[in-house]
Parts: structure tokens; C-alpha cells; sequence
């Protein structure tokens, strides 16, 4: 059998050790307050000998017996065996050991055995109290470190995941754009220039300012404004656009094109499929890290019983606000020809915040 020592494991077999000493010291100081000196280096000397026999059995012994088997009677043997071979290890192996330290003048021998089975009777319950102690915090810890790595798993699943939602969502956006732009440019429209001139704009927002987990408001709701007027060079006087917010701190944090979608959706999949009066009215209102986004478009009617079927930008915020926020609510509605989205955030539900505010 190959012996590895794991040097973080030993150390927390040391420290489960003082532990352990502790507790032994703090019961003979109340209980033997004469000869507590002496005990105290008894129980340091076996403490060496403590430490070494359950760092064994716990790391070497428990994962040999329950290694998966062909035939489970294997392990319970072993288990049977390896069980007897640690109590004698608890008893008469604790017994030689403090014999040892006796021996060495190490171990004061305060009380005299008349033979080895009363000593290591004496002893005994010292021994299969450690395995106790020391398998009870050790399954703890282990519990804790597998809870930590599995969550630390899952956030970095999560992030991944995100990550891949937005690098997504830029392409997409940038492709409607180009979209805007061409049929600007197939029509030889003289807003051919002003509209590659905005492209440029928010090309420069996308490559320099939302590489970050977070921008200002104020940020958000610049590239908003370009990426209308991008649109507006499209479309006649005919279409009417309203574009209003009341927000109380523009520097507010905010996940960068977080808005977008709904502003991109009213456009793509409704001003440009309105044969009517066109319209987008967009209001967003920020108060007391309460964000309410409420995005309305004209669109062609349907029938009410037709559910509202969600294109990809839409269920891509969707996904992102699940990865991001613990409260919200992201609700599509059509009515007669009226489309209207509604976004509700509350800002201080991110979930890296909620994991700081759980970490304290």
C-alpha cells in the first residue's frame, strides 16, 4: 500500500490535535488541578501518538475499506478487520506508547497498572474518543471545503455562462445595426454618413466600456439615445419616439446593455412590422434602487389567445437576468396593437452582493 502525505491534511490533523488537547487540559484543569503540570505533558505525549494513528486511519484506512469492490464482502472484511486492528491500536498501542514515554522520562507515570489488560483498559477510552472527535471535525470540514468548491463551481458556471450571453448579445446587436446602416446606404440615403458615424459611437462604447461587470446608468442610457437616433434615420416623420426617465443618481451600477434588448425588440420586431401609425414610448425610473423600465411599441395586431412568443434577445435577457438578480421581473404583453415590456429590478438583489452580505 502506498503511503502519500498530504501536507494540508496533516496540518489540519495538528490543529484538530490541539483541539483535542484543549478539551483534555481544560477537563483535568477543573478535575486534577494538583497534578496538572504533569498531565499536561502526559497529554502532549500522547497527543503525538493520537494525532499519527487517526491521520492513518481516517486517511489511509477509511478509503482503502471503502473503495468500490466486485463483491461488497471484501469491504465488509476489511472493515471488520481493520476495525479491531485500530482498537488495539486505541488500547494496547496507546498503552505502549505512554510505556515508551515512561521509559524516556517523558511520561510521568502517575498511576501503576498491575497488568498490561487493566493499563490498556485505562487507556482505551482516551483512544476511541479521538476517533470521535477527530472524525466528527474532519467530516465537518471535508462537508464545508465540498460545499464551498461546489458553490465555487456553480458561480463559475454561472459567470461562464453569462460571459457567453453577452458575447451573444454584442454580435447581435452590432448585426442589426450593419442592418440599419445597408438599407441607409442601398436607398443612397444622404443620413448614410450621420448613421455610420453613430455606429461608430456605440462600436467604441461596446470595445471600451462594457469589458467591466458594471457601468453608470448614465452610460446606459447614452448608448440608448444613440442606438434611437440610429433607428430614427430609418424611418420618416411618421414614426413618433418618447424617450423619457427620472433616475436619482446617474452614477448607479448597472450591468452594461442590460436595457438594450428591450429598446432593440421594440424596433426590430415592432416599429419595423407596423403598417399604421408607428410608435416607441420608453420610460425608466430608478428610486430608491427600484429600477422599472417600461418599453411600448406599435405593433400588428393578434389575436388574445395567441400567446406572446418570445424571440432570442428577449429570452437572452431573461437568462441573464436569472444569472444576475435574485429580485425581479421581466413581463411581455400584447395587446390589441400594443406591445409592452416591462422590466423590474431591484438593484440590490445582484447576486454577488447577496453573496458578500451571506459571506459577513
Amino acid at each position: 500500500m502506498t503511503i502519500f502525505v498530504d501536507i494540508k491534511r496533516v496540518k489540519l490533523y495538528i490543529w484538530i490535535g490541539v483541539a483535542y488537547l484543549l478539551l483534555w487540559l481544560l477537563i483535568e484543569a477543573t478535575t486534577e488541578p494538583v497534578t496538572f503540570l504533569p498531565r499536561f505533558f502526559n497529554n502532549l505525549w500522547r497527543l503525538i501518538y493520537i494525532v499519527i494513528i487517526n491521520y492513518w486511519f481516517f486517511e489511509s484506512i477509511v478509503p482503502l475499506v471503502l473503495r468500490k469492490r466486485r463483491y461488497i464482502i471484501y469491504n465488509v472484511l476489511l472493515g471488520i478487520f481493520f476495525f479491531w486492528l485500530q482498537s488495539m491500536l486505541y488500547s494496547i498501542g496507546l498503552f505502549g506508547w505512554r510505556y515508551i514515554g515512561v521509559l524516556l522520562h517523558i511520561h510521568t507515570e502517575l498511576r501503576v497498572f498491575k497488568s498490561v489488560e487493566e493499563g490498556a483498559g485505562y487507556v482505551a477510552p482516551y483512544g476511541f474518543f479521538s476517533m470521535i472527535f477527530f472524525g466528527g471535525i474532519r467530516h465537518i470540514y471535508d462537508y464545508q471545503k465540498l460545499k464551498q468548491a461546489t458553490q465555487k463551481l456553480r458561480i463559475e458556471k454561472q459567470e461562464a455562462e453569462l460571459n457567453y450571453l453577452k458575447s451573444q448579445t454584442n454580435p447581435h446587436f452590432l448585426f442589426n445595426t450593419l442592418n440599419n446602416i445597408y438599407s441607409l446606404a442601398r436607398d443612397k440615403s444622404d443620413q448614410a454618413p450621420e448613421a455610420i458615424m453613430r455606429l461608430s459611437k456605440i462600436l467604441r462604447f461596446m470595445l471600451y466600456e462594457t469589458g467591466g461587470e458594471y457601468i453608470a446608468i448614465e452610460q446606459e442610457l447614452r448608448i440608448i439615445n444613440d442606438y434611437i437616433a440610429l433607428e430614427k434615420l430609418r424611418y420618416d416623420e411618421s414614426l413618433r419616439v418618447n424617450f423619457n426617465y427620472d433616475i436619482e443618481e446617474m452614477k448607479q451600477a448597472l450591468p452594461p446593455l442590460l436595457l438594450i434588448p428591450l429598446v432593440e425588440n421594440a424596433f426590430k420586431h415592432g416599429v419595423s412590422e407596423t403598417r399604421g401609425q408607428p410608435f416607441v414610448d420608453i420610460h425608466l425610473t430608478v428610486q430608491k434602487r427600484q429600477l422599472n423600465f417600461v418599453v411600448k411599441n406599435s405593433a400588428e395586431a393578434s389575436s388574445p389567445e395567441v400567446a406572446v412568443k418570445e424571440n432570442i434577445g428577449l429570452s437572452n435577457l431573461r437568462r441573464q437576468l436569472q444569472l444576475l438578480y435574485m429580485d425581479y421581473n421581466l413581463s411581455v404583453q400584447q395587446l390589441d396593437s400594443v406591445f409592452t415590456a416591462r422590466l423590474n429590478i431591484n438593484l440590490g438583489s445582484h447576486v454577488k452582493n447577496q453573496m458578500h452580505h451571506h459571506r459577513r
